[in-house]
C-alpha cells in the first residue's frame, strides 16, 4: 500500500463507496467479512475497557479507517469479478 494514496480523497471516497456494497453481497465470504467486523470491534471496546478515557475515539476511527482501506484493497483482489468496470487501478 503507498501511503501518499492513504491522504487522496478519491481513495477515500472510493472506500466509502465500496465497503457497503463489499458487506452486502454474497459473493464475499463471512469469514472474509468478520476478518475486518471483529478486528474493528474489539478496537473500539478493548482501549475504553482497559484506558477509560470517556469521548475520545479518534484512535478508534483512524484504526477503523485504516482497516476499511485494507478490507476494501483486499476483497476487490481476492474477488475481481467484484470491483468497480470505471475503477482505474493504475493510479
Amino acid at each position: 500500500m503507498k501511503w501518499r494514496k492513504l491522504g487522496s480523497l478519491r481513495q477515500w471516497t472510493h472506500v466509502f463507496r465500496r465497503l457497503p456494497r463489499l458487506f452486502i453481497s454474497s459473493h464475499v465470504s463471512l469469514g472474509d467479512k468478520l476478518l475486518f467486523f471483529v478486528p474493528a470491534l474489539l478496537y473500539w471496546v478493548l482501549p475504553d475497557i482497559i484506558i477509560p478515557i470517556p469521548f475520545m475515539p479518534l484512535d478508534d476511527i483512524g484504526v477503523t479507517m485504516l482497516l476499511m482501506n485494507w478490507f476494501v484493497t483486499r476483497m476487490e483482489r481476492k474477488y475481481p469479478q467484484l470491483s468497480e468496470p470505471s475503477r482505474n487501478h493504475g493510479e
